[in-house]
């Protein structure tokens, strides 16, 4: 098993029956994960397994945002319209549903040591909620745009809110008023974290940058350079030595004063949605449609704690910055006289929570392990929490040692091209181990297969001295030790007909001229696209989806469909039967491009088509005529023909092309079996 992995892929599963929306991790161990989805789901896992812990039911629409309680004893979940769900973890029900908003919710935070929680939501609004009294106590406005993040300070009396705007805002919730609006933000604020002691904020940005904030006099501290891609998600180490800071694709720790980073490690989470700590392991999650990934990063790998430093590695000095006062007030008064009464609703019981809310329970014994601890025997045994182990070598490679990542990718590319010369089978030996590169550009131990009788009399009569990057061996001169040949990027005829490595090459000016052939075209074509999707985007966003749709249509270009049924895949709720009968035309033509890309989204959207509109369509087929005129029936009925005589086209296609491999392949057997229930 490797022992210098920094960085890891633990698991990867299906989390919900449509897309997830919604990522969130316990902060208090680490080890538990709630999602939400386009289903109205609300599903919790236990980090590295990959079953189902509990299903909470109960959201009419998709459920935009999720969080759990400081103890894990609580889980909250915002929907896509406005409304909220809190459920006990430990009594197995629900708590309240609360409702005031009237957009999307993006973010919810509990209150430190109170029965309260707080909400932000796309209609630019941040509210208070009493969980107990089930009314909204206070409502704060003043962000002109979407509420990315809120979080309360750690002592209960702040709220911060992060906005599409750009600004950070402090709310004063004893006062019900606004203390300050942080500005040197350039893009949208996506995250905001106190400092678990000091009086400190950081903010992680679509401008790239993490700033920090001292809380005293509202001044910002220090600010991190740019990264390549927008800061998704920070968080302070609980000791609050320092800051992780999470990209597309990476994870940097920061100091603050001064501002230096501590170390980047390569992470392939993609886009990540959440972060903790538990066990000297950073857990990572990220999600993609319907599948959720988790990855863990070994702390005692990286700086400031252990590993190499990084190069631009620093250290805080030591702060005189003043502390929250973190101490529970001592009774239930003082904490209801601290917050200010606007609005507080009658506690109901609404008629959505008798009829709608459920709680399942898959796997009882994990769930009393982990939300019952407090109803096992002071002497049951527990079960020990151990770190996450990195996943075996699995010796894919035959092992050399390498100085760099891009050494190792020239190793990969020769090896590569040897074993399609060589087509051997040789099996590994034993206990022959040597060096190679993980992910992350640490050294890691990889088995060496045993030479076979080829290459054991070659490397007999010609030893190699030992040194760190092993000297290759001779080659014919048309193997270039990368991997690439110039040839492939080089017109065939002309001057360079024939070209080995070994003529004569090209100008600077004749390569820039062949590279650059037909960039003019291509510049006008992709300026011609995005134009169009500018005119689909101003309709879009005017409200009128079917119009938006109509003119994409009408523009007669296949690659403006295929973005806009991305955008439809991933929000499969603005779908209807209207949409279906216009887009089922375009869907069929796009299964017979010749991009796999194209035939992909034709796919996804089918697969949406079928599960939610199937049943409809085949119903409105088969039902008997009804008495009298009904307008709206006939016309529904017509919709449902032209669907079905689509589908029935693409029916056929799909089993034309039955032996694709590959994603695609899957996906046609996927439709496959969906189009058997129109039948």
């Amino acid at each position: 098993m490797s022992q210098t992995k920094r960085a890891w892929k633990l698991q990867e599963f299906v989390a919900h029956g449509n897309n997830v929306n919604c990522v969130a991790l316990s902060k208090k161990s680490g080890r538990v994960i709630v999602t939400g989805g386009e289903d109205r789901k609300v599903n919790l896992w236990i980090v590295g397994k990959p079953n189902c812990l509990m299903s909470l039911c109960g959201h009419t629409t998709p459920v935009e945002s999720v969080r759990f309680g400081h103890e894990e004893e609580m889980v909250v979940a915002g929907s896509m319209s406005g409304a909220l769900k809190v459920w006990d973890l430990e009594q197995a029900k629900i708590m309240r549903t609360l409702t005031g908003h009237t957009s999307s919710i993006k973010s919810l935070d509990f209150h430190p040591y109170g029965d309260y929680c707080t909400s932000g939501s796309l209609d630019c609004n941040v509210k208070l909620w009493d969980i107990r009294k089930k009314g909204c106590i206070y409502t704060y406005r003043g962000h002109k745009n979407g509420v990315n993040c809120v979080r309360f300070s750690p002592d209960g009396k702040w709220i911060a809110s992060a906005g599409e705007d750009g600004i950070v805002k402090i709310w004063d919730i004893t006062a019900g008023k606004i203390l300050t609006d942080l500005t040197y933000h350039t893009g949208p604020v996506n995250i905001v974290e106190f400092h678990p002691n000091e009086l400190l904020l950081a903010s992680g940005s679509s401008d790239r940058t993490v700033k920090f904030w001292d809380l005293e006099n509202f001044n910002m501290v220090s600010t991190t350079d740019g990264d390549s891609t927008p800061v998704r998600n920070i968080l302070f180490h609980p000791e609050g030595t320092c800051l992780f800071s999470g990209t597309k694709d990476l994870l940097k720790v920061y100091s603050w004063e001064p501002s230096k980073c501590y170390d980047s490690i390569p992470v392939n989470w993609g886009e990540v949605a959440d972060i903790a700590i538990g066990h000297n392991q950073l857990i990572g999650t990220s999600f993609s449609q319907t599948n959720v990934s988790t990855f863990v990063v070994d702390l005692k790998r990286v700086q400031p704690f252990g590993g190499i430093p990084h190069q631009e590695g620093g250290s805080n000095l030591s702060s005189s910055r003043n502390k929250f006062i973190t101490e529970r007030p001592p009774t239930q008064s003082s904490r209801q006289a601290s917050v200010p009464k606007e609005d507080v609703e009658e506690p109901t019981q609404d008629k959505e929570d008798q009829d709608n809310d459920s709680f399942e329970i898959a796997n009882p014994e994990d769930y009393r392990e982990i939300f019952r601890p407090k109803s096992r025997l002071s002497h049951s045994p527990t079960r020990p929490v151990e770190p996450f182990q990195p996943p075996p070598d699995d010796g894919m490679f035959p092992a050399k040692q390498v100085s760099s990542p891009r050494s190792f990718n020239r190793q990969i590319s020769s090896e590569r091209k040897g074993s399609t010369e060589r087509k051997s089978t040789t099996p590994l030996r034993k206990g022959h181990i040597s060096k190679s590169v993980s992910d992350d550009g640490d050294m890691e131990p990889v088995r060496q297969p045993a030479p076979t009788r080829s290459n054991r009399t070659t490397k007999s009569s010609n030893k190699l001295p030992a040194k760190p990057v092993a000297k290759p061996s001779p080659r014919a001169p048309e193997e270039d030790k990368s991997g690439i040949s110039p040839e492939d990027f080089l017109p065939k005829g002309g001057g360079n007909e024939g070209y080995t490595g070994l003529g004569k090459m090209p100008s600077e000016a004749e390569a820039f001229t062949t590279l650059s052939s037909g960039h003019e075209a291509m510049a006008k074509v992709l300026a011609h696209r995005s134009k169009n999707l500018q005119i689909v985007r101003a309709m879009w966003t005017s409200g009128n989806t079917k119009t938006a749709v109509d003119s994409a249509i009408s523009m007669k270009d296949p690659s403006v469909i295929v973005d806009l049924l991305n955008v439809l895949n991933l929000k499969s709720g603005l779908w209807s039967l209207d949409l279906c009968s216009c887009l089922l035309p375009q869907v069929q033509d796009l299964m017979d491009s010749k991009y796999d890309s194209y035939v992909t989204a034709a796919c996804e959207a089918l697969k949406i088509i079928l599960r939610n509109f199937g049943p409809v369509i085949k119903s409105n087929l088969t039902a008997p005529p009804s008495q009298g005129v009904d307008i709206s029936r006939e016309e529904r009925y017509r919709k449902c023909r032209q669907c079905y005589e689509n589908l029935s086209i693409i029916r056929s296609k799909v089993a034309q092309r039955g032996g694709t491999p590959e994603k695609v392949g899957q996906l046609l057997r996927e439709i496959q079996i969906l189009m058997a229930s129109m039948d």
